[in-house]
């Protein structure tokens, strides 16, 4: 099984996201994502046998969460840059919560085995995959012309444990914050 941790958007954020996405696809020919399957990834897990499945979800019912997340969807940007772009992604932003959060799960699933992260967590959501080298001008220009501010704001509740599988999320469990 294909795991990761995520906190879902509510559907007013995925809504607003949307419409950003439907405002700039047209500026460039990108596999753009569907606002529906957006999450905010607290933790990639990667292939974990069915069989200690009960094992991982008790690990993450014992994270420390600190409670309910205020978290912003704003600011754009590309990974690995914006000189040779594979990722195009709006930034979320629930100061030093949703970092703790993130580390939190990291450190607690490394108890049972799951690698710990060695790149520095940055919580984003994935508006588009540049797959191979498509001109970017008209993107740029439109968002030059109309730069984006905040495009959403909600309070986390939850984050989930979801298996990933022929590009489709299914979430598995719900945990509290």
């Amino acid at each position: 099984m294909r795991l990761f941790v995520a906190i879902d958007l509510p559907e007013r954020t995925k809504a607003l996201v949307q419409g950003l996405i439907d405002r700039l696809r047209p500026t460039a020919k990108l596999s753009w994502s569907a606002a529906a399957n957006l999450h905010v990834t607290t933790k990639f897990i990667g292939e974990w046998p069915e069989e200690r499945l009960a094992e991982l979800v008790r690990v993450l019912h014992s994270v420390p969460t600190g409670g309910p997340l205020e978290v912003a969807v704003r600011g754009l940007g590309w990974f690995p840059n914006a000189r040779n772009p594979r990722v195009f992604w709006v930034g979320v932003d629930g100061a030093d919560s949703l970092n703790r959060l993130a580390a939190a799960t990291d450190r607690a699933l490394a108890t049972i085995g799951v690698p710990e992260e060695k790149r520095e967590y940055h919580p984003h959501l994935t508006l588009a995959r540049r797959r191979s080298p498509v001109p970017l001008d008209h993107l740029r220009l439109a968002l030059s012309e109309a730069p984006i501010g905040e495009v959403g704001y909600f309070q986390a509740t939850s984050f989930s444990l979801y298996v990933s599988a022929g590009g489709k999320y299914t979430k598995l469990q719900e945990f509290p914050l």
